[in-house]
């Protein structure tokens, strides 16, 4: 570009740049890719590693009590998991690496959420499932320990109760 350019068409080129590399990031995890090996360590201290939970559907929320969002969708997905925990769905939701051990504690209990929460004190998870900065970001992966979709912001609920349903029917 030459120095006449105007500076709205240098800034759609460099918008479109970082939009076609943030969908590319997109499909890495759409097409099918293995979730990575990671074992989370849970608020009760507890080991659970994703080797451990194959043949199980899995979510896997990335999370920050700091995030409205996140703290806004929570309800849906406590509702989420007890809706389908009895037919086998797994539930980890890991606090980002920034989030105070204490406050995802106290957000824990004060809520009762009833499924597996993690500590990501390192942001080793996070950079596992192809580094993960914005919250929420949500993982269903499947029985084989497939991604089969990853979800930026919150979710349509109903369409992930319609992916959950298939999955958990699937052999």
């Amino acid at each position: 570009m030459t120095a006449r350019t105007p500076s709205w068409i240098k800034s759609a080129a460099i918008g479109l740049a970082l939009l076609a590399l943030a969908g590319v990031g997109y499909l890495s995890f759409a097409r099918g890719e293995k979730a990575p090996e990671v074992t989370f360590i849970s608020i009760a201290g507890d080991k659970i590693s994703t080797a451990n939970l194959r043949g199980k559907v899995v979510m896997v929320n990335f999370w920050a009590t700091s995030c409205t969002t996140c703290v806004k969708e929570m309800p849906a997905m406590v509702d989420t998991y007890n809706k389908f925990k009895g037919q086998g769905l797994e539930f980890v939701a890991v606090a980002m690496q920034y989030d105070p051990p204490n406050y995802v504690l106290n957000f824990t209990e004060t809520r009762k959420l009833p499924f597996i929460v993690a500590l990501d004190s390192g942001g080793d998870i996070a950079k596992s499932f192809g580094d993960v900065t914005l919250t929420p970001t949500t993982f269903v992966i499947g029985k084989d320990g497939t991604i089969l979709k990853r979800y930026v912001g919150e979710p349509d609920f109903t369409e992930v109760h319609a992916l959950l349903q298939k999955a958990l029917a699937a052999g």
